[in-house]
């Protein structure tokens, strides 16, 4: 079957780089698949999971918004921040995850920044999502 390589980078470096047969991901218009082949486009990407699908083996990545860029045999994710299934500390995100809910019960307080803790949040449910599909 065909691939297409795959680079995930973020502003500390590479995060992935491989030949897959599929990329699937979220962009603010939507969910998109890419297949080798597929005509070029750049679109900005939402915090969520990348599938990167390579015969009946399927990886995750969490990313937290960026950009994808699209080319017939290359797809590249510039990403905020990134992090493989396997590298993403379930405890931690865990604890970021109630942190950032509790900013958020707490938002009668002025000092607290409604969109930064929402923000968070998402970014803490999405990196438990992807580090759960590895268990």
């Amino acid at each position: 079957m065909k691939t297409i390589k795959v680079s995930v980078v973020t502003p500390d470096g590479p995060v992935y780089e491989s030949d897959v047969e599929m990329v699937s991901t979220k962009a603010s218009t939507g969910e998109l698949g890419i297949l080798p082949g597929h005509i070029p486009m750049v679109a900005p990407l939402q915090i969520g999971a990348v599938r990167l699908k390579n015969g009946s083996k399927n990886e995750f990545i969490a990313v937290s918004g960026g950009f994808l860029e699209v080319r017939p045999e290359q797809v590249t994710i510039l990403a905020q921040s990134a992090e493989q299934s396997s590298e993403i500390d379930l405890e931690r995100a865990l604890k970021a995850k109630e942190r950032a809910e509790q900013r958020l019960h707490e938002r009668k307080q002025e000092n607290i920044d409604f969109k930064r803790a929402e923000l968070a949040l998402q970014r803490a449910i999405n990196r438990i999502s992807v580090a759960e599909r590895r268990i």
